[in-house]
């Protein structure tokens, strides 16, 4: 059972990061032999980033819908994200989805990337384990400086709007 932070925490990072989410949706339920290989990729391709820290991979939360599957992804930078993509088994699995799914619509992919610096994202994990950004930085109780979003994002608070206490 994963390990349960009683009462508030944050993360730091120092530096850029990349928050890269990335994903699959199935369109067509009974086409399995078009997402069956699809969803089969991802396994291996995580492994092979945990185990080759040097490309930059920091960590990965694993989401499930009903129609598909999203990966949020934390690296430390852009150019190794990039790198990896164009490379190891993501390029295999990549010229593999086009020569098999192409653009016939049965499977679905996506992703979003998205730079951030030191200042320009906030966390709050409540009651929780170590999730998302704090799995892979800093976890650090969200006190002081930390105490608000306003001031995780390197603002003053707002002496108007009072902050809920924890009882």
């Amino acid at each position: 059972m994963a390990n349960i932070h009683k009462g508030r925490y944050s993360a730091e990072i120092d530096g850029e990061f990349v928050v890269f989410i990335i994903g699959m949706r199935i369109n067509r339920l009974w086409a399995i032999h078009k997402w069956l290989p699809v969803f089969k990729s991802m396994g291996p391709m995580i492994k092979e980033l945990y185990m080759n820290p040097d490309t930059g991979f920091l960590g990965t939360e694993f989401f499930m819908s009903w129609r598909g599957v999203t990966l949020l992804q934390y690296w430390r930078s852009y150019d190794e994200l990039e790198k990896y993509a164009r490379g190891g088994l993501h390029l295999e699995a990549w010229k593999r989805f086009n020569r098999s799914v192409g653009s016939d619509g049965s499977v679905g992919i996506y992703h979003e990337t998205y730079k951030a610096q030191s200042g320009s994202y906030e966390t709050i994990y409540a009651n929780m384990p170590k999730f998302g950004l704090a799995k892979v930085s800093n976890h650090v109780q969200a006190t002081g400086r930390k105490e608000t979003s306003r001031r995780r994002m390197g603002g003053e608070s707002d002496p108007a709007v009072e902050t809920p206490k924890n009882p």
